[in-house]
């Protein structure tokens, strides 16, 4: 059973592989194209290669983070930790987790009034009539 997660794992892993070479391959050609220069196989490889582990290194980062402070989600605030020897990339990275927060707190409020206004009190003739049909329905 451990022999099957393993083989599957790998499986993943492989085509986590494939996905990046082929990324790292279509930003090749765009940049071939507006620069006027040429990328071997064998530097798309290894840019592919090279970024493949920088992003395992990233993960395990990330989960030392989230461990460390007794967390077991990986959160913004990490990925600012991990990003800070890089200005503009914080900058950019702080940016979007603003906005995402300001988007979410404007989500949060919509429901708060979505709710409340279905929760909001009845009039005396909708009590009235509440109070009639339970009445009926008692009856019955």
């Amino acid at each position: 059973m451990a022999a099957a997660a393993g083989e599957e794992q790998e499986m993943l892993a492989q085509r986590l592989k494939a996905a990046v070479h082929y990324t790292v391959g279509c930003l090749c050609e765009e940049v071939e194209e507006d620069k006027d220069v040429q990328f071997s196989k064998q530097i798309v490889a290894a840019i592919s290669d090279i970024a493949f582990r920088q992003c395992e290194i990233f993960a395990k980062d990330l989960e030392m983070f989230a461990r460390h402070a007794k967390r077991t989600t990986v959160t913004a605030e990490d990925v600012k930790l991990l990003a800070r020897r890089s200005n503009s990339l914080l900058k950019y990275i702080t940016q979007k987790s603003e906005e995402l927060a300001s988007s979410n707190m404007e989500q949060k409020e919509k429901k708060k009034k979505k709710s409340s206004t279905s929760k909001r009190e009845r009039t005396p003739e909708e009590q009235e009539a509440s109070v009639t049909e339970n009445e009926d329905s008692n009856m019955a």
